[in-house]
């Protein structure tokens, strides 16, 4: 086991909600494998902390007492690229999934899970997954089918050239080799990057490629032609 997967999840939640930020909390300190490491009430005060802790994990309601919950995720998104963001709301609608998702979160789970799932969907979200309630993962699933038929069309158009440019080296060869079937950690180990790192990666490419899921990037970036190469060799940079 590697010194990344031994190590503590370091999680901050935010959570108006007096009852369920204590339930939160405590289930966070009991497990093992995570660290509570910061509580916040309100989103500036989420604002103000967040820089000071560096949670590996953020866990964000949407309803807050004074500024949406997507303006914390795209904070955190911006300025923190390597934390991983999972909304926990009772908040189901698609706008807000949608939203919530194009904002930066890459996870969205609903309230009535228990601890045990919330404990682990905190795990596979560090793990580079994409946690969601089965109800949201249709919603993504809904919009993702909406935005292949468009990415179809606009690659049969000869578009995506800007999207190319704008993709990393790195990020390029990340996802190349898994669309050969790679596992993220045959990736890691095939250029000498954590596994973190490369989902991290993976995380990065969502916005430029406008989708909302490892597996959607893949599909878009090979049908706009970015995973063409002229050797099986990936980038050493």
């Amino acid at each position: 086991m590697n010194s990344k997967s031994a190590a503590l999840v370091r999680v901050m939640i935010v959570e108006d909600d007096e009852g369920m930020l204590e339930r939160f909390s405590e289930a966070i300190s009991r497990d093992p494998r995570t660290r509570l490491v910061e509580k916040a009430r309100t989103g500036r005060e989420a604002l103000a902390r967040l820089l000071l802790v560096r949670p590996d994990v953020l866990l964000v309601d949407l309803g807050l007492p004074d500024i949406h919950g997507t303006e914390v995720i795209r904070f955190a998104a911006r300025t923190l690229p390597e934390c991983d963001i999972m909304v926990v709301t009772v908040f189901g609608d698609e706008r807000n999934v949608i939203t919530s998702i194009e904002s930066g979160a890459t996870g969205y789970v609903l309230k009535d899970c228990s601890d045990a799932d919330l404990i682990a969907r905190v795990l596979e979200l560090r793990a580079g997954g994409s946690p969601m309630s089965p109800g949201i993962a249709r919603i993504v699933l809904n919009q993702m089918r909406g935005e292949g038929a468009a990415t179809r069309a606009e690659a049969r158009r000869g578009a995506g050239n800007d999207t190319s440019s704008a993709l990393t080296v790195r990020a390029t060869d990340v996802l190349r080799l898994l669309s050969r079937g790679y596992t993220y950690s045959e990736v890691g180990d095939t250029l000498g990057i954590s596994v973190h790192t490369v989902a991290s990666h993976i995380k990065n490419s969502y916005r430029k490629l406008a989708v909302h899921t490892g597996t959607a990037a893949v599909t878009r970036a090979a049908e706009l032609g970015l995973l063409q190469s002229s050797t099986d060799k990936p980038s050493s940079r």
